[in-house]
């Protein structure tokens, strides 16, 4: 899902993401990002080196143009031996690896995709006319991206990963409201425990309804699957997570990445992006229960 904000600059926003919302999960041939390249160098090699440094392959300034190339040369019609065609193909690409880093401050103007090739668009500064540049997270999810900071309980929804310190009875109801409550993404090899009934503990589990003032959670291990979590009217919620969905309009970024500002950029300049750090603004008014959007 899209997600932008209300102020001038969101339509120029939506432009460029939709326009390249392919990238989210790029096909061979249409995505700029790691594209069939029959004469790279890096083709087989894993997108991070041994010193940490992101591999990103090639950038192709055209689509159009790589695509006719790959046409041509999946039916045999070109042997790289066509200077009228191997020329401009060369002349397409872009080293991605071999661009400046740069480290960028702005907020956030619209998210799409998730870890894996998914775009952040981001102003230098608020305002519509602010130029917007677009971060591109790799398409092997290797980019370093941490969301943190509070949220509104309303931003509560089925889908989200939570933990929460509560104790349940044998059904799974908690004897107390929830006071706080965490939105995380769970780490790799991440092995859920089972729930002890009368025991206060940390639980994690996976948001599947919302209903007034009530969490229904769902658990994958132990004997008791599904749990009953009331909130507390003054519950604060914060995330700690890696998910591009949990990037809104109006946060503050900061990121490092390789940018390329020439022909087929995305808004002022697309920035290959190694490390993004979103930081959720201070809740202008106290968290409030109440239903979920």
């Amino acid at each position: 899902m899209l997600r932008l904000s209300s102020h001038a600059r969101a339509g120029r926003a939506v432009a460029i993401l939709m326009a390249t919302a392919a990238l989210a999960s790029p096909p061979p041939t249409a995505a700029p990002l790691n594209a069939y390249n029959p004469y790279a160098d890096s083709q087989n090699l894993p997108p991070v080196a041994p010193d940490g440094t992101l591999r990103w392959g090639t950038f192709y300034k055209s689509a159009a143009i790589q695509q006719a190339y790959e046409r041509l040369w999946n039916l045999g019609a070109c042997r790289n031996t066509n200077k009228a065609i191997t020329i401009p193909v060369e002349m397409n690409k872009v080293a991605i690896d071999s661009l400046p880093e740069e480290e960028f401050r702005g907020v956030v103007v619209g998210a799409t995709g998730t870890i894996r090739g998914g775009m952040i668009a981001f102003a230098a500064a608020p305002g519509a006319e602010a130029p917007t540049h677009v971060a591109a997270l790799h398409p092997a999810g290797v980019s370093k991206l941490v969301v943190s900071g509070p949220l509104p309980a309303t931003a509560l929804r089925p889908g989200l990963t939570v933990r929460v310190r509560t104790e349940v009875d044998s059904k799974g109801v908690a004897k107390e409201p929830l006071e706080s409550i965490d939105v995380i993404t769970p780490p790799p090899g991440f092995k859920p425990v089972a729930v002890v009934p009368g025991r206060i503990e940390s639980v994690i589990g996976t948001i599947v309804r919302r209903h007034a003032d009530t969490l229904v959670v769902q658990l994958s291990a132990g004997r008791i699957r599904r749990l009953s979590l009331p909130i507390a009217p003054d519950a604060v919620v914060r995330v700690d997570a890696t998910q591009v969905d949990l990037v809104t309009p109006g946060d503050i970024v900061m990121l490092k990445g390789r940018v390329w500002r020439g022909e087929g950029c995305l808004g002022e300049g697309t920035v290959f992006a190694s490390v993004v750090t979103v930081t959720k603004p201070v809740l202008d008014t106290p968290i409030a229960k109440g239903d979920a959007p």
